[in-house]
């Protein structure tokens, strides 16, 4: 016959140690945050410059489009 296995019994912890961990946990993650906020701020400036790089690229070769399109009409 098979006798149930026997069962250890815990103590819950303390509510103090439970909320201590919350806290530390929350703070990491607080921390966590700031530093991907930091680096996403990094990448928006670059991202921006990039950006207006292309812009001006683009605008450039509409306008030789356009003056070449113009001189081959005369």
């Amino acid at each position: 016959m098979n006798t149930p296995r026997r069962r250890v019994l815990r103590r819950a912890p303390a509510t103090d140690a439970v909320t201590l961990r919350e806290q530390k946990r929350l703070q990491k993650r607080r921390e966590q945050l700031e530093k991907e906020r930091l680096a996403l701020s990094r990448w928006m400036t670059r991202l921006r410059r990039a950006f207006h790089a292309v812009e001006k690229q683009q605008a450039k070769i509409s306008r030789l489009e356009r003056q070449i399109a113009t001189s081959n009409g005369r």
